[in-house]
């Protein structure tokens, strides 16, 4: 009979997270990894399998308990559609100013170090940033409903153009930091959403 973990498996897949995303995938060992999760080498390996196994489960847990309940909380039914998509940007703003140590978005991170040769990881962060395109594709065409979203473009262009704004946000956080400056990326974006601006 197998014996049961005597480790909480949230817990350590959480500091397996923080420890890939301060580091990087490269320059992570499995001793860096063995230590911040309080098992030893065996353990580990018994456990989640290989480093690459234990990165794709980590960023697999994030994108579902990270930008997947983010999704969820701002597609409420009493979130206009308009606000929804300013909150989505505050929030990944505000994230990223509250970060010290300027770690970024782990899936955007990952897609970033291991898309160009990992077929797989690049898949599951395409498949992420993807529920990312179709969460703003939903409330653009929510808010065009509504009459608080105007533009000439289809909802998907509009979505693929905030996608790339986000993504290029979040990269920008991890070299200059600032307010003003990540603000002054966000406001021309959501402008292009105003009723009164024409498309």
């Amino acid at each position: 009979m197998a014996r049961p973990r005597a480790f909480d498996e949230g817990e350590v897949l959480d500091a397996a997270l923080r420890c890939f995303w301060t580091r990087g995938y490269e320059a992570t060992s499995v001793r860096d990894l063995a230590s911040s999760m309080g098992l030893t080498g065996a353990s580990l390996y018994n456990a989640f399998g290989d480093k690459r196994a234990l990165y794709e489960k980590v960023l697999e847990r994030y994108a579902s308990h990270s930008m997947a309940e983010r999704i969820r909380r701002l597609e409420a039914p009493d979130i206009a559609p308009r606000d929804a998509i300013s909150s989505f940007f505050r929030e990944t703003l505000e994230r990223a100013l509250d970060d010290p140590e300027m770690k970024g978005c782990f899936v955007v991170n990952a897609a970033v170090e291991m898309g160009p040769h990992d077929p797989e990881l690049r898949a599951a962060a395409l498949a992420s940033l993807g529920e990312v395109e179709a969460f703003l594709t939903r409330r653009i065409e929510a808010g065009r409903a509504d009459g608080t979203i105007q533009n000439r473009e289809t909802a998907q262009e509009l979505a693929r153009m905030l996608l790339g704004v986000h993504l290029g946000l979040r990269v920008l956080a991890r070299l200059r930091p600032g307010r003003e400056l990540l603000e002054g990326v966000v406001k021309p974006a959501l402008a292009a959403l105003d009723p009164h601006v024409p498309g």
